[in-house]
């Protein structure tokens, strides 16, 4: 079984890459991620919270820096901020529950704005 550790490194190296069979593999139907605007439940609603992500990051000159990442037990914490073509991420923080080697909950919350 992969530690809170490993499972936030897969996860941000697929992040990372676009990979979003490689994203999914962290979840599983039983999984949320909770945003201000949105709740995704599952593998087939979780998609739609990266799609955009992806396609946004995925763009020439765009980057996204972690500032913080903290560990405890079966939570890891990150807060980051990045750029692309069209957005600055000014301030991101992401949550994670991970249990038996799943991210179970997930929040994210972020100051956006467009260019």
């Amino acid at each position: 079984m992969k530690t809170t550790e490993e499972v936030l490194g897969h996860h941000l190296k697929t992040f990372a890459e676009g990979d979003m069979d490689g994203i999914l593999a962290d979840y599983d139907d039983s999984s949320v991620v909770i945003t201000p605007e949105e709740t995704y439940r599952g593998l087939d609603e979780i998609p739609t919270f990266f799609e955009e992500l992806f396609t946004d990051f995925g763009q020439e000159g765009a980057y996204a820096d972690i500032d913080l990442q903290t560990i405890e037990g079966d939570i890891a914490f990150i807060t980051w901020h990045g750029e692309t073509p069209d957005n600055v991420y000014e301030f991101c923080t992401d949550t994670f529950v991970v249990e038996d080697g799943v991210i179970t909950t997930q929040t994210f919350a972020g100051k956006i704005e467009s260019k």
